[in-house]
C-alpha cells in the first residue's frame, strides 16, 4: 500500500535506504509502504546498535542494562518514514559491515572510557588542591 505521504518522500517500493533503528543505523531494501511506518529489509550495518538504557545514556548504574544485537541480514523491520533517508553507492558486505560497525563502536567506547579515566584522574588532583 503506497501513501502520499510516501510519495512525497520520494520512497517506492524496491529503494536502497539508510534506516535508523533505535540507536542502530543500516542499509536497506524498501519493501512495503505503510502511511509513517515502512517495512524494510536489512543489507548491511552502518551503526551498531548502542548498549545499555537509551533513556540513561552513559549511565551503569541502572537496574536493566540492556544488550542490544545489531539486526540481522535480510530481517524486516518496521521503521518510520521520518527516520529513512535514500542510500546511494556501492552496499557492502553485510558481515563486513556489521564488524566494522562493532570495531567502531568499540572503538568510541574505549575513546570514552579513557576519556573517562583521564577526567576522573584530573577530578581527583583538582579535588586534592581544593582541601
Amino acid at each position: 500500500m503506497t501513501s502520499i505521504h510516501s510519495e512525497e518522500q520520494g520512497f517506492k517500493i524496491g529503494d536502497t535506504v539508510r534506516a535508523e533503528v533505535r540507536s542502530g543505523q543500516y542499509i536497506g531494501e524498501l519493501m512495503e509502504l505503510n502511511g509513517p511506518r515502512v517495512l524494510v529489509k536489512v543489507l548491511a550495518v552502518l551503526k551498531h546498535p548502542e548498549q545499555g538504557d537509551l533513556h540513561n545514556p552513559y549511565n551503569p548504574d541502572v537496574p536493566m542494562f540492556h544488550e542490544r544485537r545489531a539486526l540481522s541480514y535480510t530481517e524486516k523491520t518496521t521503521v518510520l518514514m521520518r527516520d529513512l533517508k535514500p542510500f546511494a553507492g556501492t552496499i557492502p558486505d553485510y558481515g563486513t559491515s556489521l564488524r566494522a560497525a562493532a570495531e567502531a563502536e568499540i572503538a568510541a567506547l574505549d575513546r570514552l572510557h579513557r576519556w573517562a579515566a583521564k577526567g576522573l584522574e584530573q577530578m581527583q588532583q583538582l579535588h586534592k588542591e581544593y582541601k
